[in-house]
């Protein structure tokens, strides 16, 4: 068998059969051993056929700044032009224009409303991924770990199991535990 190892049941909707040779022919291109691996034997084609179709996109995806997923562009004003009360109005529309794109925006409660907002138009609308257009395709943000410091996410947000996880890995005393003291009702995604 070519491409990926299938098997077609008698049974089969004739749609979805030729979607999936539909599929398979628009992913030749991107072929390489890692993608001729992948056994469907024992799964049903539609299965199939969503795996596929959400490997297209991610193949076929352009990359792009964040801020360019947006139409119009997501061009915020500077935090530093703006009042506390503008930038918490500006804060709450952005984080649910970020959630329409399947942007989730996790560990956020330590920071006050502007430093979000700079994080949001220092790293995250500059940052450059596929934009892939998927319904159950979401991106998490680690807001607590964006210096590279897990001191935060062990302060504020680790399970006691994950403190003493990393105590008893690393050696290492974890920082105090903090209450966040900017609570959120922020918009979820599972992992």
């Amino acid at each position: 068998m070519n491409m990926f190892e299938s098997s077609f049941a008698p049974s089969l909707n004739v749609d979805d059969i030729l979607r999936n040779v539909e599929l398979r022919n628009e992913l030749e291109p991107y072929f390489d051993e890692a993608v001729t691996r992948i056994n469907f034997r024992h799964q049903p084609l539609r299965h199939e056929n969503e795996f596929l179709a959400a490997m297209l996109a991610w193949e076929t995806a352009p990359i792009l700044p964040i801020y360019r997923w947006f139409e119009p562009e997501l061009r915020l004003p500077q935090p530093n032009a703006l009042s506390d009360e503008q930038v918490s109005t500006i804060l709450n529309d952005v984080i649910d224009k970020l959630y329409e794109k399947r942007i989730v925006l996790d560990f956020t409660d330590h920071l006050s409303d502007r430093e979000l907002y700079v994080l949001i138009i220092r790293d995250i609308l500059p940052l450059r991924d596929k934009c892939i257009d998927s319904r159950n395709s979401f991106m998490h943000w680690d807001c607590s770990y964006n210096d590279g410091n897990t001191d935060i996410w062990l302060a504020y947000y680790a399970s006691d199991e994950d403190r003493q996880y990393w105590e008893d890995t690393f050696h290492q005393p974890v920082p105090p535990r903090m209450i966040p003291p900017h609570q959120r009702n922020m918009p979820q995604h599972p992992l």
